[in-house]
């Protein structure tokens, strides 16, 4: 008996909650560097709140970061696992079924790995200038 709903349950699935994450990663971006370019450090009595106001929504960036490759890792094992059941199931299974199954098992990875990279990228950015703006309220209170 083969899965095939199980499997694209798995694909869709992984790939689907990496994209959602992708998304947010986005969105938590570009709305950080639109209100950092509107910003004004002098504006701020203290540079506590100042880091607050500047740092809010970038754990979920980096916590993304961190986690999205891990995600992609799951997706591949469980593609893998479900690739062997199928060979179990089909004793006879050639060469081709088994590539064409660990192929797609491994996209789970690289989307991991992609979701990661742009969120390193968007989290180093935007931490860059908010520790750029956190100076300047420094340099303009002496």
């Amino acid at each position: 008996m083969q899965i095939e709903w199980l499997s694209a349950g798995i694909d869709f699935g992984i790939i689907g909650l990496l994209i959602a994450l992708n998304v947010i990663v986005v969105a938590i971006g570009l709305e950080r560097a639109f209100f950092y370019r509107g910003v004004k450090p002098e504006s701020f009595k203290s540079i506590k709140a100042l880091e607050l106001t500047l740092t809010k929504r970038l754990v979920v960036i980096a916590s993304i970061a961190s986690n999205a490759p891990y995600i992609g890792l799951l997706g591949t094992v469980l593609g893998i696992m479900l690739t062997f059941y199928n060979i179990g199931l089909d004793a006879s299974a050639d060469v081709g079924k088994i590539m064409i199954g660990l192929a797609l098992a491994l996209k789970a990875t690289a989307a991991g790995l992609v979701v990661a990279l742009i969120s390193v990228v968007a989290y180093n950015m935007l931490l860059r200038k908010a520790k750029v703006l956190l100076l300047e309220w420094e340099i303009a209170r002496g």
